[in-house]
């Protein structure tokens, strides 16, 4: 009688395979793949290479590359990899709004986000969930209440969800490009154009995976709104409003339009320029920045519970705001308050 396929759980971390007569001629690594649909075939691959796979009366393990003749009967010691935890670390986290739904926070220059290869802490939800310790269960584990992020050298406004179903209506507005978001940003070079929009595909360039383009055959939809404040010799001042937000949207807009945001190093913010009587004021200031000059100024949402418009702004950090107001002058550099529109986007309520 030919052996019938099943497999039953021994305990939470140990399984057994029966091979039937569908499985004659099968790799290992292709038939517990199959067999176990709930382990994925890369936890599979590391389960073999660790040696904890072998036939039932047999203590050696077995290889990937091990076929079954039928009727064997595998065994599988399972051991899954613990599930990511946020270690909470007593950070400062300068708070600008909070209630029982959100909390509305101004990220600094220079802390990342989340944990990731590279930042295992020290991030915004390392300190977030430090203080708000209910916000790990919300969400993603490595990104608990995150509906939005800013890149590690970006100053700005964020807003965190504090429960799963601020989580969902927030994440919902800004799929809906229903939330406005504003950014002021130094350029290089002098931008010609009072205003103007930047539509494009968004992806991965082709031969620098760090960064991104608007130069792909495929790719997500992007749009900037661009208005220009203020020019130097070398320099442009502009806000940007984002009906998209796509990563490094704003950085990779700029750039591929010849205009990267100063102390950019990634996408070509930071030159060498000639020094001339005109130039020179120029270079000493640009020369002060540290990091990418972006700021996420402005924030408006509607609260997820009420219904409410929120709006937040957050003027210059220090370090961008002294070289703005060295290449622009104090009166140029002055944010255009929340009540006049730069760009009368969808997530923009009028007047």
């Amino acid at each position: 009688m030919s052996a019938e396929p099943h497999v039953h759980a021994l305990s939470s971390e140990h399984h057994r395979v029966t091979v039937g007569d569908d499985d004659v001629g099968k790799r290992l690594d292709k038939l517990l793949a199959e067999r176990l649909p709930d382990v994925s075939r890369s936890l599979v691959a590391t389960q073999i290479k660790a040696g904890r796979v072998w036939l039932e009366g047999d203590d050696g393990p077995l290889k990937a590359s091990w076929r079954a003749a039928g009727g064997e009967t595998i065994l599988i010691a399972l051991q899954r990899p613990s599930p990511p935890q946020v270690v909470a670390q007593d950070l400062p986290l300068d708070v600008r709004y909070r209630d029982d739904d959100v909390l509305v926070l101004h990220k600094r220059a220079g802390r990342v986000m989340h944990p990731a290869a590279g930042h295992e802490d020290g991030t915004v939800v390392n300190a977030l969930v430090h203080h708000v310790p209910a916000l790990a269960k919300t969400g993603a584990a490595l990104r608990p209440g995150l509906v939005h992020r800013l890149d590690k050298d970006t100053s700005g406004l964020l807003v965190v969800a504090l429960h799963d179903a601020a989580l969902r209506r927030l994440s919902r507005d800004f799929a809906a490009h229903k939330v406005e978001r504003r950014y002021v940003a130094i350029t290089l070079g002098r931008v010609l154009h009072e205003a103007w929009t930047i539509t494009s595909k968004h992806g991965r360039h082709p031969r620098d995976r760090k960064r991104f383009s608007t130069r792909v055959e495929q790719g997500k939809h992007a749009v900037t709104h661009v208005a220009l404040r203020a020019t130097s010799p070398l320099a442009s001042l502009v806000i940007c409003t984002l009906e998209t937000g796509r990563t490094h949207q704003i950085r990779a807009h700029l750039a591929d339009r010849g205009h990267p945001i100063a102390g950019d190093a990634l996408y070509g913010g930071v030159r060498k320029h000639p020094r001339t009587h005109r130039t020179v004021a120029d270079i000493t200031a640009l020369s002060r920045l540290r990091r990418q000059a972006l700021h996420a100024y402005a924030l408006g949402f509607r609260h997820p519970r009420t219904g409410e418009w929120l709006r937040f702004e957050a003027d210059w950090p220090d370090d961008l705001g002294a070289v703005a107001e060295a290449l622009f002058g104090e009166a140029a550099i002055a944010l255009p308050p929340l009540s006049t529109p730069v760009y009368a986007g969808p997530g923009q309520p009028a007047g």
